[in-house]
């Protein structure tokens, strides 16, 4: 049973005009519509995580309200909390059998997703990793399921005797990160901490800067000062040597505000590797 409330009507009508997907009987067909439509119009970025703290003093998640606004108006996304909380309520307003569940990185239950249970199987929905999952992944296989573009390759592993998934990236064939979802269901609430933390001075996506947007085959990732566009088997790395063409970049393929990011980043010099993130 999902831990949460239904969105209301209009916040409803309003999730499903922002994805382009009409109101459905659940199914694996609609979800796996759902979510390939969630991962190319909604970004995980930070920028808004930025611009929310330095304006609104947010240290928290925004309200569904300013989520849903913020990718209208100004194609915001959100984080790993934001965009599968969000994702995980809509489903719950669709009638699926979904739980919000946790993942353990370097600590423990600091990943948020969804494991869905529809025509007997059941999967794992992740829309806040940064990566490519257009389709919901089967968490009932008994051999790995293996999601590939460019140079990253993530790996889901057969869950294990207490029924948990692990999922390993390696990018140019190298181990880069990874989580071990639990199948316990739980509420936001029980991210309280976690959240917090992740608006604390040094916390990884205040100190980094990471934005994904992803389609059919392709996906453009800005990540620091690097620009990684995949498509196929094929990653193109671009290096951007200034701050100004680093928002430049951010405007055009992500249609972000050029105000908005240079308000963000202002003050912004040195940045860590998101991907060496404890938590999101």
């Amino acid at each position: 049973m999902a831990l949460s409330e239904p969105l209301p009507p209009s916040i409803l009508r309003q999730y499903l005009h922002i994805l382009g997907v009409p109101e459905q009987t659940p199914s694996h067909a609609a979800l796996a519509e759902l979510v390939v439509a969630h991962l190319t119009r909604v970004p995980f970025e930070n920028i808004s995580k930025l611009y929310y703290r330095k304006h609104l003093g947010l240290t928290n998640l925004p309200t569904i309200q300013q989520y849903l606004d913020g990718i209208e108006q100004n194609h915001f996304g959100g984080t790993c909390y934001s965009n599968n909380y969000y994702f995980y309520r809509l489903l719950v307003s669709l009638g699926y059998e979904v739980k919000l569940c946790a993942a353990d990185m370097t600590a423990p239950a600091v990943h948020a997703l969804s494991i869905v249970a529809v025509e007997a199987h059941e999967y794992l929905v992740d829309t806040g990793y940064a990566a490519p999952f257009l389709s919901p992944l089967p968490r009932d296989w008994n051999t790995e399921y293996v999601v590939e573009l460019g140079r990253d390759r993530y790996v889901l592993r057969p869950q294990d005797d207490k029924g948990c998934s692990r999922l390993d990236l390696y990018r140019d064939g190298v181990p880069k990160h990874g989580y071990l979802a639990r199948p316990e269901p739980r509420r936001i609430e029980n991210f309280s901490e976690v959240i917090k933390h992740s608006f604390w001075p040094d916390a990884t996506f205040l100190n980094s800067l990471l934005l994904a947007r992803f389609y059919p085959g392709r996906s453009v990732v800005i990540h620091n000062f690097t620009m990684i566009e995949s498509q196929g088997r094929v990653s193109t790395i671009h290096q951007l040597h200034s701050k100004d063409e680093l928002i430049s970049a951010i405007e055009e393929r992500f249609e972000m505000p050029r105000s908005i990011v240079t308000d963000a980043l202002s003050g912004q010099e040195k940045f860590r590797d998101a991907w060496d993130a404890v938590s999101p």
